[in-house]
């Protein structure tokens, strides 16, 4: 704050010595904020609470009874929703307040109260029999319908995530140990499909101003999975032909992005397109120079990647300068 103002107001004789010296004090140690401190503590607690409800659970399976840990889980499932629901602001198609810091992690439990109640119905008593796409499609709809009635970015990334379960994008990491990751070529097309569906769902959220605020996470999650998916492709397809068309649908989607995130004026996703496109120029470049075979071609890798680096930070910096003017 301007120390100078009270100065100024204490030459003119309206306030006293002693307040000018209390102002003084009072600014030599300025409070700072602990919000985000107390929102991660806030979070590890809620997730802190699901896990340890889950330990108890398994350790006390025999002596608590399923249809107890059923109804315990349905209790705090329908109480945080209750509270959820008395509290909330009315729904909005912009972005709604939340009544509290409180509120969003109440909605969180309720949700991952939720899931571990479906999760452990069917586990226990198959409700859903062998249909095990619909025993995470109906979480799904749930936890989508959830995020946007209460409008709740977390929850909205739960949903994501239940998609992607529910689409066998899921791999396990006993899959990627024993096949490896670029492997299993049946999931680059669920990948692509899945990433371009978020990305379309984050320019329809913007454009049709319903729920703007959630392009963000939409965005986030698609361009992320749709590079992943054309870079498996292209490293799955290495030595075939076909693997430019890969390499190709890498840069027209790189350059769509990048369009779009100069127009966000959002260096981060600026940051994401142009590293992912570099890494397949790059791998493009490097597998040309291998397939020369001498040392001029080894020194000219290394000179390219040092080039390169460089080239990458001064035009990051000056794109950096462009968004801030645009």
């Amino acid at each position: 704050m301007d120390t100078d103002l009270y100065k100024k107001l204490h030459d003119e004789g309206l306030i006293s010595d002693e307040t000018l010296v209390r102002i003084a004090e009072k600014h030599k140690t300025p409070l700072f904020s602990l919000h985000w401190e107390l929102k991660t503590l806030l979070y590890l607690g809620v997730t802190l609470l699901s896990t340890g409800l889950g330990i108890l659970v398994y350790k006390n399976i025999d002596t608590i009874g399923h249809q107890f840990i059923l109804l315990f889980l349905a209790g705090i499932c329908a109480g945080c929703f209750f509270y959820c629901t008395k509290k909330r602001n009315p729904f909005s198609r912009g972005k709604v307040k939340s009544p509290s810091s409180f509120y969003d992690y109440i909605l969180l439990l309720g949700c991952l109260s939720l899931l571990s109640f479906l999760g452990y119905l069917q586990f226990q008593y198959h409700v859903f029999g062998d249909n095990y796409g619909l025993a995470t499609f109906i979480p799904m709809l749930i936890l989508f319908y959830v995020a946007y009635e209460f409008d709740h970015i977390g929850i909205l990334s739960l949903a994501i995530t239940n998609l992607a379960i529910w689409s066998g994008v899921a791999i396990t990491p006993y899959r990627i140990i024993s096949n490896g990751l670029f492997s299993s070529d049946s999931l680059i097309k669920p990948y692509l499909f899945l990433g371009l569906l978020l990305l379309a769902a984050a320019y329809f959220s913007e454009s049709y101003n319903f729920k703007k605020h959630f392009k963000f996470t939409y965005h986030n999650f698609g361009l992320n999975i749709s590079f992943l998916a054309l870079l498996t492709g292209y490293f799955s397809f290495y030595e075939s032909p076909a693997s430019f068309l890969w390499l190709i649908a890498v840069l027209i989607l790189g350059f769509i992005l990048y369009k779009d995130a100069l127009k966000s004026k959002s260096f981060y996703f600026l940051l994401l397109v142009i590293l992912y496109v570099y890494i397949a120029i790059s791998t493009l470049i490097v597998r040309i120079l291998i397939s020369m075979d001498s040392e001029l071609a080894f020194v000219t890798a290394l000179l390219y990647f040092i080039g390169s680096a460089i080239s990458l930070i001064i035009a990051l910096i000056h794109l950096n300068k462009k968004i801030k003017e645009i």
